[in-house]
Formats: C-alpha cells, sequence, structure tokens
C-alpha cells in the first residue's frame, strides 16, 4: 500500500470558522478543492469543469444530489480521465456535476479562492483518508 500526502490550506470564514482547500488535479489541471467530509460524494462545477474537459458529456443523473446549502438540486454525470491528488491519481472517474453558484458568490464576497470541486465522502473513505490539522496535511492510501 502506497501513501501520499498532500498540503490543504485553512481558510478563515468571516470568524465563523474554518474551510479546507486543497489542490488536486482534474486531467492534469490544476483544481480547488474544499474537503467536505460531510458529503457523500465528491462533486465537480458545472461550470468551471468546461475549464478540465473539452466538451464533455453531461448526462443527466437520476439521482438527486442533496446538501451543500441548498434543497435537493438536479445532478449530471461525466466522466473525468484523471483525478489526482499528489500521487493519488484516479482514472476514468465517474463524477457528479452541480450547480456550484452559492459558493462561489459566497466565496467572491469573502475574497477567497474560486473553488472546482467539493472533496466528499468516496473519495475520502476508499482512500482511507487522514486530515491533519497540525501539520496542515490529508494523507491518502492507495
Amino acid at each position: 500500500m502506497k501513501i501520499t500526502e498532500v498540503g490543504f490550506r485553512l481558510l478563515e470564514i468571516e470568524n465563523d470558522g474554518y474551510h479546507l482547500l486543497v489542490e488536486g488535479k482534474i486531467n492534469g489541471k490544476p483544481a480547488n478543492f474544499l474537503i467536505d467530509t460531510g458529503a457523500s460524494r465528491t462533486v465537480f462545477d458545472q461550470v468551471s469543469i468546461h475549464t478540465f474537459i473539452d466538451d464533455p458529456e453531461l448526462n443527466q443523473n437520476e439521482r438527486l444530489s442533496t446538501g451543500i446549502g441548498t434543497n435537493t438540486m438536479a445532478s449530471m454525470v461525466t466522466t473525468i480521465q484523471s483525478l489526482a491528488f499528489g500521487d493519488l491519481n484516479i482514472k476514468e472517474y465517474t463524477a457528479i456535476v452541480i450547480d456550484l453558484q452559492h459558493v462561489h458568490t459566497s466565496y467572491n464576497s469573502l475574497k477567497l479562492p474560486e473553488i472546482n470541486g467539493i472533496l466528499g465522502g468516496d473519495i475520502l473513505a476508499e482512500h482511507k483518508a487522514v486530515i491533519n490539522y497540525k501539520s496542515k496535511k490529508i494523507k491518502f492510501y492507495y
């Protein structure tokens, strides 16, 4: 079993807590992800996905997505050829694509970095992720 460690940033949210931001790569291009241990799935922004996939084939998802500060919402599905965090490289990842405009609006008003996706429980659990606040690193086992 291999281990990769990736640094993350703690983003202060107006003296009301923190969000964790980790950089990954979508098809070899740098992308910003919020780490959300409460999210069941990793999701990607429907606008910025076009930065990483030329003319993505987006198919309607049969299931509604819930959570992330909104009620249920429609989502789409596409395939990401390569999703990487450090040396962890996930091939042919079936990606859920949703509207993250409410996240963009909040982050823009707080002058925080653009978010391209939310790293959720599917990848965190599968790769036995360990988040260390002291070192500001996340470990993935693969």
